[in-house]
């Protein structure tokens, strides 16, 4: 398995395979048939453009939830993992360490979006135990990418 070719296409998906050719020292083909084989055998699940939303007029809120859960005799947190991330607001589902068990990444339009998924959906889950909930307030680097600082625009006011 070249894990080259992975790490290439996980930083840049846009590079085409005459690009990715050259970088690992193989040929088109070659690189053809590896991507086709690492996404039949679902090594490579897709491929996501990220997008800066706050360079956009799209109202968008992100949250970090970190969510403790009773585990289940035979399905550990498998099978609370899979009820929660069938929701469509939900982005991101992670098992962790430490002192809460699932963070759950989701989106909504407002706060208050947001803040109803965890209390009329999230909450209420049966083997939900607690959850607490954490906004990201500005996004510097996601996926190896930096966000562009924006120049905020001062107001100016001409006095006579």
């Amino acid at each position: 398995m070249d894990t080259k070719l992975l790490q290439l296409l996980e930083n840049d998906p846009t590079l085409t395979h005459a690009q990715l050719a050259a970088m690992i020292g193989t040929t088109e083909e070659q690189v053809a048939a590896d991507i086709a084989r690492y996404e039949k055998e679902r090594i490579i699940l897709g491929y996501k453009t990220i997008v800066d939303w706050d360079r956009t007029h799209r109202e968008a809120v992100t949250a970090l939830i970190e969510v403790k859960v009773t585990p289940q005799r035979g399905d550990g947190f498998d099978r609370i993992a899979q009820r929660i991330y069938q929701y469509d607001e939900v982005e991101s589902v992670y098992l962790m360490s430490g002192s809460f068990d699932l963070t759950v990444i989701i989106s909504g339009r407002t706060l208050k979006e947001v803040a109803l998924f965890v209390g009329e959906k999230l909450a209420p889950l049966e083997d939900v135990t607690g959850t607490a909930t954490h906004f990201i307030l500005k996004k510097y680097k996601e996926k190896h990418l930096i966000f562009p600082v924006q120049e905020t625009q001062e107001e100016r006011f001409v006095l006579e």
